[in-house]
């Protein structure tokens, strides 16, 4: 049971999706020895170095592989703590790990580590030169944009696949044209459609490196035409990601506010429709402790609902406390007049906010709702008009 204790705990730490503490000062651990890793392999193909320089850059690079090696040796013995594998046994979870892919970019990772063992730092060091790659891979997976990346290209996969198969159509077509044309002229460049394909791909691109060019009138003509199309082809594609990239961020921060309202009290009522409207028009925010959110006498532009933390209203001399569930702001927008309190942090806080004119279409298509927050401004009104009196 205590073996199983510190498994599950090290599995914790080790979870690349957990946002304890200790997990997320130990992926900074591991950028910083990726990083380490990388320059000292880069600084061991520098010719002239010092020949101390260069056997302590191996023996950094050898320490850094070691320590990769712990780690997947770490990770082989915590699969079987992976939700995905519970239905397995701890072989067979362990055996499923290391077929993913994040276990094979860390088993060739390691490889220096084992050429470290059996030939020494300097064999190390030479060894992860050619895995560096691996490496700069490992550090990728530490990057989450580089899974929103993976999910645009999946997402849009048949009309990259669509611009891909233009790309290709137009290359081809270039490179037998160009052979036609130019292969009597310049044999060496020109001879085979194979060899005029790198003045296509360089024209085609708009990379033009200048090495190779057509020399006759419609080579030239054609030419033009190439870039042209390579042109288009570049702003479809950008296009295409583009489009794809704003898609997948708006699905995101719809279903990320969604779970941020579903902590709201204030909305266990609504119905799921309801939600959808009121989810499309709020912004999340986060305030650290101590920060004046509203300041009295400002104009009312936006109410805000308290997802976690506390604020404190200051009306005067009198100071009320809102927490998780609360919302404020509401008068200015109902009365259409200045603030008349200051609201101030008492703790880190994320808020959702509610511009003013979203506000006032909210009240057209959810009349529930408003009335909802307008009973609970009538309510504060008159606490606030019986401390005065």
């Amino acid at each position: 049971m205590t073996d199983l204790t510190l498994r599950t705990r090290i599995y914790g730490l080790l979870d690349r999706t957990s946002q304890r503490y200790g997990a997320r000062r130990l992926r900074v651990l591991e950028i910083l020895m990726i990083l380490i890793g990388i320059s000292s392999v880069g600084a061991g193909t520098v010719e002239g170095l010092a020949p101390t320089a260069l056997a302590a850059a191996a023996s950094v690079t050898g320490f850094v592989a070691i320590v990769f090696f712990i780690e997947y040796l770490a990770r082989i013995w915590v699969a079987p703590e992976n939700p995905l594998f519970h239905a397995l046994t701890d072989a067979r979870s362990r055996l499923r790990w290391v077929m993913t892919a994040g276990g094979v970019i860390d088993l060739v990772a390691v490889i220096p580590a084992l050429a470290v063992a059996s030939g020494g730092a300097r064999l190390g060091a030479e060894s992860a030169s050619v895995f560096v790659l691996l490496w700069v891979l490992k550090l990728a997976r530490h990057t989450p944009g580089v899974g929103l990346i993976t999910r645009v290209f999946h997402n849009e996969r048949s009309p990259l696949v669509a611009a891909a198969a233009l790309f290709v159509m137009v290359l081809f077509s270039a490179a037998t044209i160009a052979h036609w044309l130019e292969g009597e002229r310049q044999p060496e460049h020109f001879g085979s459609i194979p060899s005029s394909l790198w003045w296509a791909v360089v024209t085609l691109t708009t990379t033009g490196y200048g090495d190779v060019v057509p020399l006759t009138p419609m080579g030239r003509v054609i030419g033009g035409l190439v870039m042209l199309c390579g042109i288009c082809v570049m702003a479809l594609v950008a296009g295409i990601l583009a489009t794809g990239f704003a898609a997948e961020v708006r699905r995101r921060e719809f279903v990320r506010i969604w779970d941020l309202v579903a902590c709201v009290p204030f909305f266990a009522e609504v119905g799921a429709v309801a939600i959808s409207d009121i989810v499309v028009r709020l912004r999340t925010r986060s305030y650290p402790a101590d920060t004046t959110v509203i300041r009295k006498g400002a104009a009312g532009d936006s109410m805000f609902f308290i997802v976690t933390g506390e604020v404190e209203v200051r009306i005067g001399e009198r100071k009320t406390a809102l927490r998780d569930g609360d919302f404020f702001g509401e008068m200015a927008l109902l009365d259409r007049k200045p603030r008349s309190a200051d609201v101030v942090t008492l703790t880190p806080c994320t808020v959702l906010v509610l511009d003013v004119a979203d506000f006032y279409q909210l009240a057209g298509q959810q009349p529930t709702l408003i009335a909802a927050i307008e009973t609970e401004a009538k309510r504060r009104r008159s606490n606030n008009h019986s401390t005065n009196t």
